[in-house]
């Protein structure tokens, strides 16, 4: 099939677009969007935006609400209406918890395809279809070393988003081993925390194999996040070998059972934990070993793609079993003109 989605997620996307379609990446004159410098496979397919009118597609992977208009002004076409369409929901509810309504909640048309179980039951989806498919990750194999008796976390713009994060736990951390964040905007962290550089550091946003790279040297993950979707970031450092410690929130719990990993609500639990992943290297190891284990059975990139798969064909056929058209919304089998 050909299937038109945006580049919002780049972990997520990393794996979507390794499955067996085409996936048609909207760019500008200007060169913003498509891969945006990501080295993913051929099916991942730049379309300037104002030739996608002249591609055939067959569904539309849609996730953020601004999306549905994006497609409509490029395809000239309705999302859910006159071509199918999935949306992607990435996200935890906001607000009005656990009576948050979803946005697409009051349509029948789109399919809400949740990333959680938790999200699924935690947000309101009126009439809506709505499924789960789980996280895949690509395996960069089992590069955990542990060489660092430190404690890595990978925490986008840190010191903003500070409790949804869990940033404001990282203090108490940093009293048991340095605390090493990776991602963006983790400039003044420790300040915020009141601790010394060398306490809480801002290891760097770095590309996507350096960071695994030096995240595998790091004793051990932590996981420190109160109002997230569940991270693949911890997903991806489980893939690396790497023993987790988390806070027991959204769906920590079913990702990381007690034989891969420490969950717990009690902060002081917690830091017992680490501490002793710390100063007990072979404990450590085989942790990971066991995280490692379990993730490559239940976020496997094989499953994942074959359940994306499943469901856009299923979107597919019952799109055109309702308006009685076939794959492609020009009416044509879906693979003919394709974008070199």
């Amino acid at each position: 099939m050909r299937v038109l989605v945006w580049h919002v997620h780049s972990g997520w996307m990393d794996a979507f677009v390794r499955g067996p379609h085409e996936y048609l990446l909207p760019v500008d004159d200007d060169g913003n969007g498509g891969k945006t410098g990501y080295d993913w496979p051929e099916q991942a397919i730049e379309v300037p935006k104002d030739r996608l009118r002249d591609e055939d597609v067959d569904v539309v992977v849609l996730q953020r609400l601004e999306d549905i208009d994006a497609t409509t002004a490029l395809l000239g076409r309705t999302p859910g209406k006159d071509v199918p369409a999935v949306f992607v929901e990435h996200n935890t509810p906001k607000g009005d918890i656990p009576n948050t309504v979803h946005p697409l909640a009051d349509q029948e048309d789109i399919l809400i395809a949740h990333v959680t179980y938790f999200n699924q039951l935690f947000w309101d989806n009126g009439r809506a279809p709505n499924t789960v498919i789980e996280h895949g990750i690509v395996d960069r194999g089992e590069l955990y070393t542990g060489e660092l008796p430190r404690i890595g976390a990978v925490i986008n713009e840190p010191v903003r988003r500070w409790r949804v994060t869990g940033s404001d736990l990282l203090g108490g951390f940093s009293l048991i081993g340095r605390v090493d964040v990776f991602g963006m905007q983790a400039e003044g962290l420790a300040k915020k925390l009141g601790v010394r550089d060398d306490q809480v550091a801002a290891a760097g946003d770095l590309p996507t194999e350096q960071l695994f790279s030096e995240l595998a040297k790091r004793r051990l993950y932590l996981h420190p996040a109160r109002w997230t979707s569940l991270g693949l970031s911890l997903l991806e450092a489980m893939h690396l070998g790497m023993p987790v410690v988390a806070v027991n929130a959204t769906e920590i719990g079913r990702a990381v059972p007690p034989e891969v990993g420490f969950v717990s609500d009690n902060v002081a639990e917690l830091h017992a934990a680490a501490r002793r992943l710390l100063t007990e290297p072979e404990r450590a190891t085989e942790y990971g070993k066991r995280a490692r284990e379990f993730a490559l059975t239940h976020y496997s990139l094989d499953y994942f793609l074959e359940r994306w798969s499943q469901v856009l064909e299923d979107q597919v056929e019952a799109h055109g079993a309702k308006h009685g058209t076939k794959h492609g919304t020009k009416g044509t089998t879906h693979g003919k003109g394709r974008t070199k």
